[in-house]
């Protein structure tokens, strides 16, 4: 069986698009950047985290259970932006990347009992300068909060992207290619119907 280690409504829905059932696992697992870790690295192992934690607390039950965990992080230079705090951290993540391009970085990695496979796709955006006035509206919306980098590219920041190179699904929170290749590496082809979701608390 295939697992999904996330909570976020988003990756479940990007994960049914590729035509394979799963079931999403609620896991709290820690996203604290360590000293000296690079933002692709530390984005792989957050993402490695999760999928490892999701094994752990469904292999009793599914010894053939197969993890999917994701992570995004928006990183500009090596500054990396995880979910803002409140309103005003949100607000000055978006300052921060008003006019400037951003990488937007994520890793898909699954795992089972054979081991670890895993991808870190990386995106570039860049965005519009933004007035004081946009912002606040913006951050008004509640849209930000629980977002990497304080924006959801595919909600009302949308019109903020004068340019994208990359992954508009990774940015949104799971690489659908290369998660798809990644899935059938491992021996999960895609099947004709739609995929069946449920969440599993653990």
């Amino acid at each position: 069986m295939l697992y999904l280690a996330s909570r976020s409504p988003r990756r479940s829905e990007l994960l049914a698009r590729l035509g394979r059932p799963f079931q999403s696992l609620d896991l709290d697992v820690p996203e604290v950047r360590l000293a000296g870790e690079s933002p692709r690295d530390y984005v792989l192992r957050v993402a490695t985290d999760k999928a490892r934690a999701g094994l752990l607390a469904v292999a009793g039950r599914d010894p053939r259970a197969q993890v999917l965990g994701s992570d995004t992080e928006v990183v500009l230079g090596e500054r990396v932006f995880g979910k803002p705090t409140d309103a005003d951290d949100a607000a000055a993540m978006l300052r921060a990347l008003s006019g400037r391009s951003h990488q937007v970085m994520t890793a898909v990695v699954l795992v089972d009992a054979q081991g670890v496979h895993a991808d870190v796709v990386v995106s570039e955006v860049r965005f519009a300068t933004l007035d004081d006035v946009s912002i606040a509206a913006y951050v008004a919306t509640g849209e930000p909060i629980g977002k990497a980098g304080a924006y959801a590219i595919q909600g009302e920041a949308e019109r903020f992207i004068t340019h994208l190179a990359g992954s508009y699904s990774g940015v949104m929170g799971l690489p659908l290619y290369q998660t798809d290749r990644l899935l059938a590496g491992a021996g999960l082809p895609s099947h004709p119907v739609a995929a069946t979701e449920a969440a599993v608390h653990v």
